[in-house]
């Protein structure tokens, strides 16, 4: 359930559509529900550029490949400005062509025909009526905070107790399709943690017994001084994972659980050198059981 400061940008938002020209409450719905995808997919982005900068690899099935979409003029717009964060700064008329234009067309050929992103986008309909009205909306959504999943889910349940045959006799029941939809349009990435190839004797034994957890916690006791809030639950995190699994693979930085917490990997908490520090730290602990 939200209340405060969450609940009433909801009701902003709401009310922007409905002063805006749009009242039927499952196009709102629906309209929100692209935006905040699109949303996502800029965040999953740059994840994916954290971790293959990090890792000094190559960018894994980038969202926004490099080039342009080849719509309009002079070969259509670049791809990168099909992302939350460039058009979100753009002037209204602007920002109104890029979406209808370019955003919405490639959301409708994003990931191939047999996607889940296909099943549901082919018949993506951007029905915002004025540029005026989604400036004001794309405004109000980047300030909501999504990168808890439990807010996600209140804020849908929230705008769907909106709805105005609900809740007149105390019943409400989530359409099937509706649930369906939002579950896997805000995970578009359906994360399948592949287990970490031992590599010797040591790896393999520490993969199966773990790490006693007050030796985890001491092997990240310097990193965690002075730090604060979402910085200690990632770390937390760390410490659980070298319990349960003896090391932790950089890589898996930029995976749930970790991203649940910083949807942006480590840098989206650190500052690149402390990020260094704890791949470092990670580093040793893995060559202490490959040692072994």
């Amino acid at each position: 359930m939200i209340t405060g400061p969450i609940k009433s940008q909801v009701d902003q938002i709401w009310n922007a559509f409905w002063s805006g020209g749009i009242s039927n409450p499952m196009e709102v719905i629906e309209q929100i529900t692209y935006l905040l995808f699109i949303r996502r997919l800029d965040d999953l982005q740059t994840l994916k550029e954290n971790r293959a900068n990090r890792l000094k690899e190559p960018i894994e099935h980038p969202y926004f490949p490099k080039g342009k979409d080849g719509l309009g003029k002079g070969g259509g717009r670049p791809y990168a400005e099909l992302r939350w964060t460039q058009f979100k700064h753009l002037a209204p008329a602007e920002m109104y062509g890029v979406v209808s234009e370019h955003v919405f067309p490639f959301l409708r050929t994003l990931g191939g025909d047999d996607s889940t992103y296909a099943h549901h986008m082919k018949d993506a309909r951007f029905t915002i009526p004025t540029p005026a009205l989604l400036a004001k909306v794309v405004d109000l959504l980047d300030k909501v905070p999504l990168e808890d999943r439990d807010t996600k889910g209140d804020v849908y349940e929230y705008m769907l107790g909106k709805i105005a045959s609900a809740g007149q006799n105390g019943q409400f029941r989530t359409p099937r399709h509706i649930i369906q939809l939002m579950v896997e349009l805000t995970a578009p990435e359906a994360i399948g943690r592949a287990k970490v190839e031992s590599q010797g004797l040591g790896l393999f034994v520490r993969s199966l017994v773990g790490l006693d957890r007050e030796a985890a916690k001491a092997v990240m006791a310097t990193f965690v001084a002075g730090k604060s809030g979402n910085q200690i639950e990632f770390v937390n995190l760390v410490v659980d994972h070298l319990t349960e699994h003896g090391i932790v693979e950089p890589a898996l930085l930029y995976d749930s659980p970790f991203t649940d917490v910083s949807p942006h990997g480590p840098e989206g908490l650190f500052p690149p050198a402390q990020v260094t520090e704890l791949i470092r730290i990670l580093d040793g602990v893995r060559a202490t059981a490959l040692a072994a």
